[in-house]
């Protein structure tokens, strides 16, 4: 004996529930980089803080990816990981006033 039973989600909800998801990450990313790029040259302010948040957000979708081994682009992940140092290096030049 068989009932019918609506179906409530279907593989088309989730994928747009997922996009949606995607955009909104996006959007939150951007505008904490621009209240960053914002506090920085207007009012000389430093906001590691806001900066930890989109570096934390990223790393835990990649840390996400790589645990169920669905992460693509190994490189890109070890261009970022470079980048990430190079940048904290040239932080700690202008800190200690050996690079104007």
């Amino acid at each position: 004996m068989s009932t019918h039973q609506d179906v409530k989600i279907d593989e088309r909800t989730v994928a747009i529930e997922y996009a949606s998801y995607k955009w909104g990450y996006i959007f939150v990313t951007y505008a904490l980089f621009i209240d960053v790029m914002y506090r920085g040259a207007v009012r000389n302010e430093a906001a590691w803080d806001l900066m930890a948040l989109a570096i934390a957000g990223a790393a835990v979708s990649t840390i996400y990816q790589a645990r169920h081994k669905t992460l693509s682009g190994w490189i890109a992940v070890l261009i970022v990981c470079f980048a990430g140092v190079v940048a904290a290096f040239i932080a700690a030049l202008y800190k200690f006033h050996l690079l104007h």
